[in-house]
């Protein structure tokens, strides 16, 4: 019996706490301009307490640099519309990248206000954290900014443990894998 709706690997539709479907999903070179123009929908002071360097933009350079992960050492998904890459907003982008010279990996989760605190932060995680394990790595390690609480609660529920950060008004988080 074929499975019917059956989604290619790394590709899960999912119901938000607000009933929202969402699609997690790797992230494609198509996802380039919703990226950015996603981005331009954050407000200053989410961006602040999102990121560790605030970005006034995400350049075009980036957002292509983002959206063509190097399959060997990195990983990225988006949190998008159940549309056709492009055509999607994207809510969400989680990436993670093996430090070089180590058995580390570096996480980075970006929510947007519309779908922060439902849900999709928590599935993101989890699948950067399977494909870490996947890659043998020891340690996922992320910068979260100290005001970040909701992140800084997900991370503690998923068995982070908080280390002082090189990086003033952050906590780094870290799962040993």
């Amino acid at each position: 019996m074929a499975a019917r709706n059956r989604l290619p690997p790394w590709h899960d539709q999912i119901r938000l706490a607000n009933g929202r479907e969402i699609l997690i999903r790797p992230v494609r070179p198509d996802d380039a301009e919703p990226l950015r123009a996603g981005f331009a929908l954050l407000g200053p002071e989410e961006i602040r307490q999102r990121l560790v360097s605030p970005l006034p933009e995400l350049s075009a350079e980036m957002a292509d640099r983002l959206t063509r992960p190097d399959p060997k050492t990195e990983f990225a998904l988006v949190a998008a519309e159940p549309l056709p890459p492009g055509d999607a907003v994207v809510g969400g982008v989680a990436r993670v990248a093996m430090v070089p010279g180590t058995r580390d990996g570096q996480f980075l989760i970006l929510i947007s206000g519309y779908i922060a605190g439902l849900g999709a932060g928590r599935q993101l995680m989890r699948r950067l954290v399977r494909w870490a394990r996947g890659k043998k790595l020891q340690r996922l390690i992320g910068e979260v900014q100290e005001e970040n609480q909701p992140m800084l609660a997900l991370a503690e529920s998923l068995g982070f443990r908080q280390e002082a950060s090189d990086h003033p008004g952050t906590v780094r988080v870290v799962l040993d894998l």
